[in-house]
């Protein structure tokens, strides 16, 4: 039996993949333009499929997009959230996927914990898909690089700084970067550091990712300047965290040190006045809405990949 195509951590997965998912986004994009948002695309590749959503965390980006994706290429959707499965009372999580299995096409989860997603993964016979774990967040980072290369053109040997916690948007960005060319500055405070694990297969993978305790050294001269909320969902140390990221703060002085037609991007939903200011996240350079739009586009075409139609 041919293996399932997931798509659950960008370094397991090739360049030229990632590359092909992109292209095929902004074909597709395109390709709607002036279009009502239900109406199914021409080749439908996922017409006759459902995919299965399972929700361990709240969502609003994610469980719309993934919805309105398979809507859009002809296809249809089962969502649930774990507690209303028996996943949620304890069932194992690879008796789960071998039931899903007999009944969906794909699988999208937004779990808890990483290793939850991979487990699924092996015990799936049909393509399971990373909507969000603790270690990453791929299916973001895809709408964050369509994003800069509409407003900038292709990523490869553009620098990209990302400011603030070392957290699981971040670890993708590290796995995207020896797979698109780019070049990644991480500024992070040192007890919020990103995964090492990740920098060092990076490095064996020959990324140029480069990391600080500076946001200044990290941003100046920057094409993309980044971040995310300081708490995410499951950290409880709320109060530390503000401390040791209240230098972090993306602000215009931060933004003016990046190249004069930088962009900036957060995955939202943002924290206004701790991690960006108004000024910034409501300013000229920001393109977040686009990147929010783009989560339906890139998701659409990673769908597609996974369904073996790119």
């Amino acid at each position: 039996m041919t293996q399932p195509r997931h798509f659950i951590d960008l370094w397991k997965l090739e360049g030229s993949d990632l590359r092909a998912i992109l292209e095929d986004a902004k074909a597709r994009k395109a390709a709607r333009l002036g279009w009502p948002k239900g109406q199914v695309d021409p080749d439908a590749p996922g017409a006759g499929r459902t995919l299965a959503m399972i929700f361990e965390k709240n969502s609003t980006r994610t469980r719309f997009s993934f919805d309105a994706a398979m809507r859009q290429l002809g296809g249809d959707v089962i969502i649930s959230n774990a507690h209303e499965m028996q996943l949620g009372r304890g069932e194992p999580i690879e008796d789960t996927a071998r039931v899903l299995s007999r009944m969906v096409d794909g699988i999208m989860i937004r779990a808890n914990d990483h290793e939850d997603v991979e487990r699924l993964a092996m015990a799936s016979s049909v393509p399971v898909i990373n909507g969000l774990s603790d270690r990453g967040h791929p299916c973001q980072i895809m709408a964050d690089i369509l994003t800069i290369e509409e407003h900038r053109g292709r990523v490869e040997g553009k620098t990209l700084a990302w400011v603030g916690d070392g957290n699981n948007v971040c670890a993708s960005f590290i796995h995207a970067a020896p797979k698109l060319g780019f070049k990644l500055k991480i500024a992070c405070p040192s007890i919020y550091h990103p995964d090492l694990v990740d920098l060092a297969r990076a490095a064996e993978q020959q990324g140029h990712v480069l990391t600080t305790e500076d946001p200044h050294e990290a941003v100046r001269g920057a094409d993309v300047v980044m971040t995310d909320t300081w708490v995410s969902m499951g950290d409880t140390d709320h109060d530390e965290r503000l401390d040791a990221l209240e230098p972090y703060q993306v602000d215009g002085g931060l933004m003016d040190l990046a190249a004069p037609n930088a962009v900036f991007l957060h995955c939202l939903p943002a924290h206004r006045g701790e991690e960006v200011t108004d000024e910034v996240i409501d300013g000229p350079q920001s393109v977040i809405w686009d990147e929010a739009e783009n989560r339906l586009h890139a998701q659409k075409s990673i769908l597609a990949w996974c369904f073996g139609k790119i």
